[in-house]
């Protein structure tokens, strides 16, 4: 049992640890991939278009060589999940080009509170304060080091709202499919990342033309343009596995939460690899949120451990009401046997055989 659970606090901390690194790792490449003073690639939905169609590939290649297997999730599921996705993705490329910095970063935080309401809402969720107490420093935290200019506009704000509720509605389905079809996170992946890459691979270049003003067929593509999304491709194949499989085995809140991380991790990053500017400001806010990080650490913990209390209470007092009706019930039978052997069987007289009442045959 202690070794089940120190095997099972391994793997947490792996699949974290995989998401941390590959999302940052992926955020560096697509800095240089994409920055004016990288590559200047700026087609950002068509290249999530090539990051699906390789994470399909890879998918298709482990089936045939039987390393996962396959389970059946009805194709309209899968549909409606990608359409979820993909608006997720347009919604966010939208809301950066159309809104300040620091509007999209206060979008991407309201994201929390948002899968929180929707888990209340969809799946009747409730959170213990010091979840919520931990959200809001989580939240206060991230957006000191990060907002800064706050401007907005009507279709900022509706593109913003469009991206806030299509990733948060996306990110609490992928636990709920792998819950309801028992169906593991790479083979989930394996089934919607084809039908993701398809469309945005389709719709990508209109999308990020609309938004760049440029096309992609006008690009001229260089050795160190395909190197990086090549490594951009291969980091989001570990990216996009290891989101399904946090998901899954946590919930939507714990990975926004831990997510933000990431920021925190790529803000010390810029300032270490690409000489970015880190003030007093961006430091006080990340520790703020790593020490919001840490409570609600803290917090998901208690309340494992009051609901695993919770449980062996009910399961205890669940058997021991079962093993008392079943006393009662067998003290019953065995009465009613007593009084009917007394009253039903009978000698016959020429005999020392006895004679069984009929009724005992039916």
């Amino acid at each position: 049992m202690e070794s089940d659970k120190k095997s099972s606090a391994v793997s947490d901390v792996g699949a974290w640890a995989m998401n941390v690194i590959s999302s940052v790792g992926i955020i560096m490449a697509n800095k240089q991939l994409m920055s004016s003073n990288g590559y200047a690639f700026s087609f950002a939905t068509t290249l999530t278009g090539f990051h699906f169609a390789v994470t399909a590939l890879v998918g298709i290649v482990s089936n045939a060589a039987g390393l996962s297997a396959s389970k059946h999730v009805p194709l309209w599921e899968l549909l409606w999940f990608s359409i979820v996705a993909n608006m997720s993705i347009t919604g966010m490329n939208l809301s950066l080009m159309l809104n300040s910095v620091g509007f999209y970063q206060i979008s991407k935080l309201s994201m929390i509170p948002v899968v929180c309401v929707m888990e209340w809402i969809l799946h009747s969720k409730h959170y213990a304060k010091e979840v919520k107490m931990a959200v809001v420093v989580v939240v206060i935290g991230v957006g000191v080091c990060t907002v800064t200019d706050v401007k907005v506009n009507a279709k900022g704000f509706l593109c913003a709202c469009v991206a806030v509720l299509s990733t948060s509605l996306q990110q609490i389905s992928i636990g709920s499919l792998q819950k309801k079809y028992s169906i593991g996170s790479f083979e989930l992946l394996s089934k919607t990342a084809p039908i993701q890459a398809g469309s945005l691979l389709v719709f990508g270049p209109i999308v990020d033309y609309y938004l760049t003003g440029n096309l992609i067929l006008d690009y001229k593509f260089s050795s160190g343009v395909i190197f990086f999304i090549l490594l951009s491709c291969s980091l989001a194949v570990f990216c996009n596995v290891s989101q399904y499989l946090c998901i899954g085995r946590f919930s939507a809140v714990s990975f926004q939460v831990l997510g933000h991380m990431k920021t925190v991790a790529v803000l010390t990053l810029g300032w270490v690899l690409f000489d970015s500017e880190l003030t007093f400001k961006n430091i006080m806010g990340m520790l703020i949120a790593v020490l919001g990080m840490i409570i609600y650490s803290w917090a998901v913990e208690i309340e494992k451990q009051a609901n695993a209390k919770v449980a062996t209470l009910s399961k205890t007092s669940l058997t021991e009401e079962e093993i008392r009706l079943l006393k009662e019930e067998v003290s019953k039978t065995t009465v009613k046997d007593v009084e009917l052997a007394q009253s039903g069987l009978s000698r016959h007289p020429y005999s020392d055989q006895a004679i069984i009442p009929a009724a005992y045959f039916v």
